[in-house]
């Protein structure tokens, strides 16, 4: 009983996105107020980005991020929870894997930023998981919901532009409007955004993902102010050769959950990631040298991540 809809404390979670608009149509509004916000192209200087199956959390003061964000969202819903009172941030980037487990680490990484400062709200908004033929962004949404709701603490959900309200027609196919956000963490600002720079490590990241990793990798080490992948293994994928000779078309049939919609990018980043886990078949030994994971480090001239070497 601890999810606040609209101000109002709520004995029971939304069954789907149209539950939620119909009880609360007060989200439309919310929802087109981000949707008429122009969409920035953000570069790699001072972003933290969070890729699929990942979170990452900040405080305002911390001097090596100014943007946190996500993209490349279809049916997978990216998650912004802030604390009113500080202005520290989590935002994920969910799938339907670790949800339970990512929504009790996020609440608990942000109320970890929020102590000392003034007492505030701890406010939650979702952005993705348009209206999909198969209804995959449906269940995104509603373990996500389920999640927040069984949290002790009340949560305020501030946003939800999901389902209908982040879908486009075009043609006889739906469409995602926004497929990502960045939260200026200074400030608080939440706009549609694209990023130029998805790194670093992109495709060892993915390749977790790939692999079939259940769980949700928090990446940020706010207390050193270092980026953190790893350690994790994975087992050597069967037929890679085969997979690698395929068309873009069928990587794309058999890859995606939504491959009427997926960004130009999506069969070269898969491709990309194939060919990773072909070269480190076992990344405990070719990565994760000792079973240490990978930190990087901002470079106070050049304003990217850069890897700390031992």
């Amino acid at each position: 009983m601890v999810l606040v809809l609209n101000g109002v404390l709520q004995d029971d979670c939304p069954m789907d996105t149209n539950s939620l608009f119909l009880q609360h149509p007060v989200y439309r509004d919310y929802a087109q107020q981000l949707l008429s916000i122009p969409r920035k192209s953000v570069g790699p200087v001072g972003l933290l980005y969070v890729g699929q199956r990942e979170m990452a959390a900040a405080a305002p003061h911390d001097k090596n991020i100014n943007i946190i964000g996500a993209d490349d969202a279809t049916t997978c819903i990216i998650v912004v929870v802030r604390h009113s009172g500080s202005g520290a941030v989590a935002l994920a980037h969910f799938d339907g894997n670790g949800i339970d487990e990512a929504v009790c680490t996020m609440v608990a990484r942000v109320q970890e930023l929020a102590l000392g400062y003034p007492e505030g709200r701890i406010e939650l908004q979702l952005i993705g998981g348009y209206r999909d033929p198969q209804g995959y962004g449906e269940e995104v949404f509603y373990s996500i919901m389920q999640s927040f709701h069984k949290h002790h603490l009340e949560i305020d959900l501030t946003q939800a532009c999901v389902g209908e309200l982040n879908t486009i027609l075009r043609g006889d196919i739906n469409y995602p409007i926004i497929y990502g956000v960045g939260v200026n963490i200074k400030t608080g600002e939440i706009f549609p955004a694209t990023f130029l720079d998805r790194g670093p490590d992109r495709q060892l990241r993915d390749a977790r993902n790939f692999m079939g990793a259940q769980s949700v990798l928090d990446i940020y080490d706010s207390s050193l102010g270092m980026l953190r992948i790893g350690p994790f293994n994975y087992d050597p994928l069967r037929g890679v050769d085969l997979w690698l000779s395929q068309t873009d078309e069928f990587l794309l049939q058999h890859l995606s959950t939504s491959p009427d919609v997926e960004p130009p990018h999506f069969t070269m980043q898969i491709r990309a990631t194939i060919k990773f886990i072909q070269d480190n078949q076992f990344p405990a030994i070719t990565v994760f040298r000792d079973n240490r994971p990978r930190y990087y480090r901002r470079d106070e001239s050049t304003g990217c991540w850069t890897l700390v070497r031992y």
